[in-house]
């Protein structure tokens, strides 16, 4: 019903979604794009949000890695495949920065494309807190710099001192100050 449009998001009780009919939700005259013309626009803004992706892909759980026909052909030296392109982000300027990135960043997601591009397997490691920390689990984090992806850290923010604690490395070696 929610894929059909019939059903819609009225309000929401904490985390609870309530439910009505779509046209007590929506305001009368919205003009609905078609299924083809809603599926070009997401796949367009997909394309805008990762630069660069697969023409086709097989589907993903939870969100599709493939742009379609958006953008324009690409070739990437040394990978195959049919790719596509953002031609804004060709003309783009380039700032390269470091961060560090969610387990869950679009960069990362698609574990196969962050390895075709740019020759870094991330899995997601799952690091346990000590028993003495009831914190629950942190990740380790992929680091981004400039336009590569250059390692993992598994890092707390203590935003109290305003400092970032690296733990351990994700091997599991302790991190200690040099003397």
């Amino acid at each position: 019903m929610i894929m059909r449009g019939e059903v819609a998001i009225a309000a929401r009780v904490g985390r609870e979604r309530v439910w009505d009919l779509a046209e007590r939700v929506y305001p009368a005259g919205v003009v609905f794009p078609t299924v083809d013309e809603a599926q070009r626009a997401r796949n367009e803004r997909r394309l805008t949000a990762l630069g660069i992706a697969r023409q086709k892909r097989p589907e993903m759980p939870i969100e599709p890695i493939y742009v379609g026909d958006a953008g324009e052909p690409a070739v990437i030296e040394g990978v195959k495949g049919e790719w596509r392109v953002d031609p804004a982000a060709l003309d783009a300027d380039f700032e390269g920065r470091t961060a560090l990135l969610s387990p869950f960043d679009r960069l990362v997601y698609d574990r196969a494309r962050t390895e075709e591009l740019f020759d870094f397997e991330y899995t997601l490691e799952i690091v346990q807190a000590p028993r003495t920390n009831a914190a629950g689990v942190t990740f380790a984090l992929p680091i981004l710099h400039d336009d590569r992806l250059v390692g993992k850290v598994d890092a707390t923010a203590d935003r109290k001192a305003s400092v970032l604690r690296v733990k351990r490395d994700p091997r599991g070696r302790q991190v200690q100050r040099a003397p």
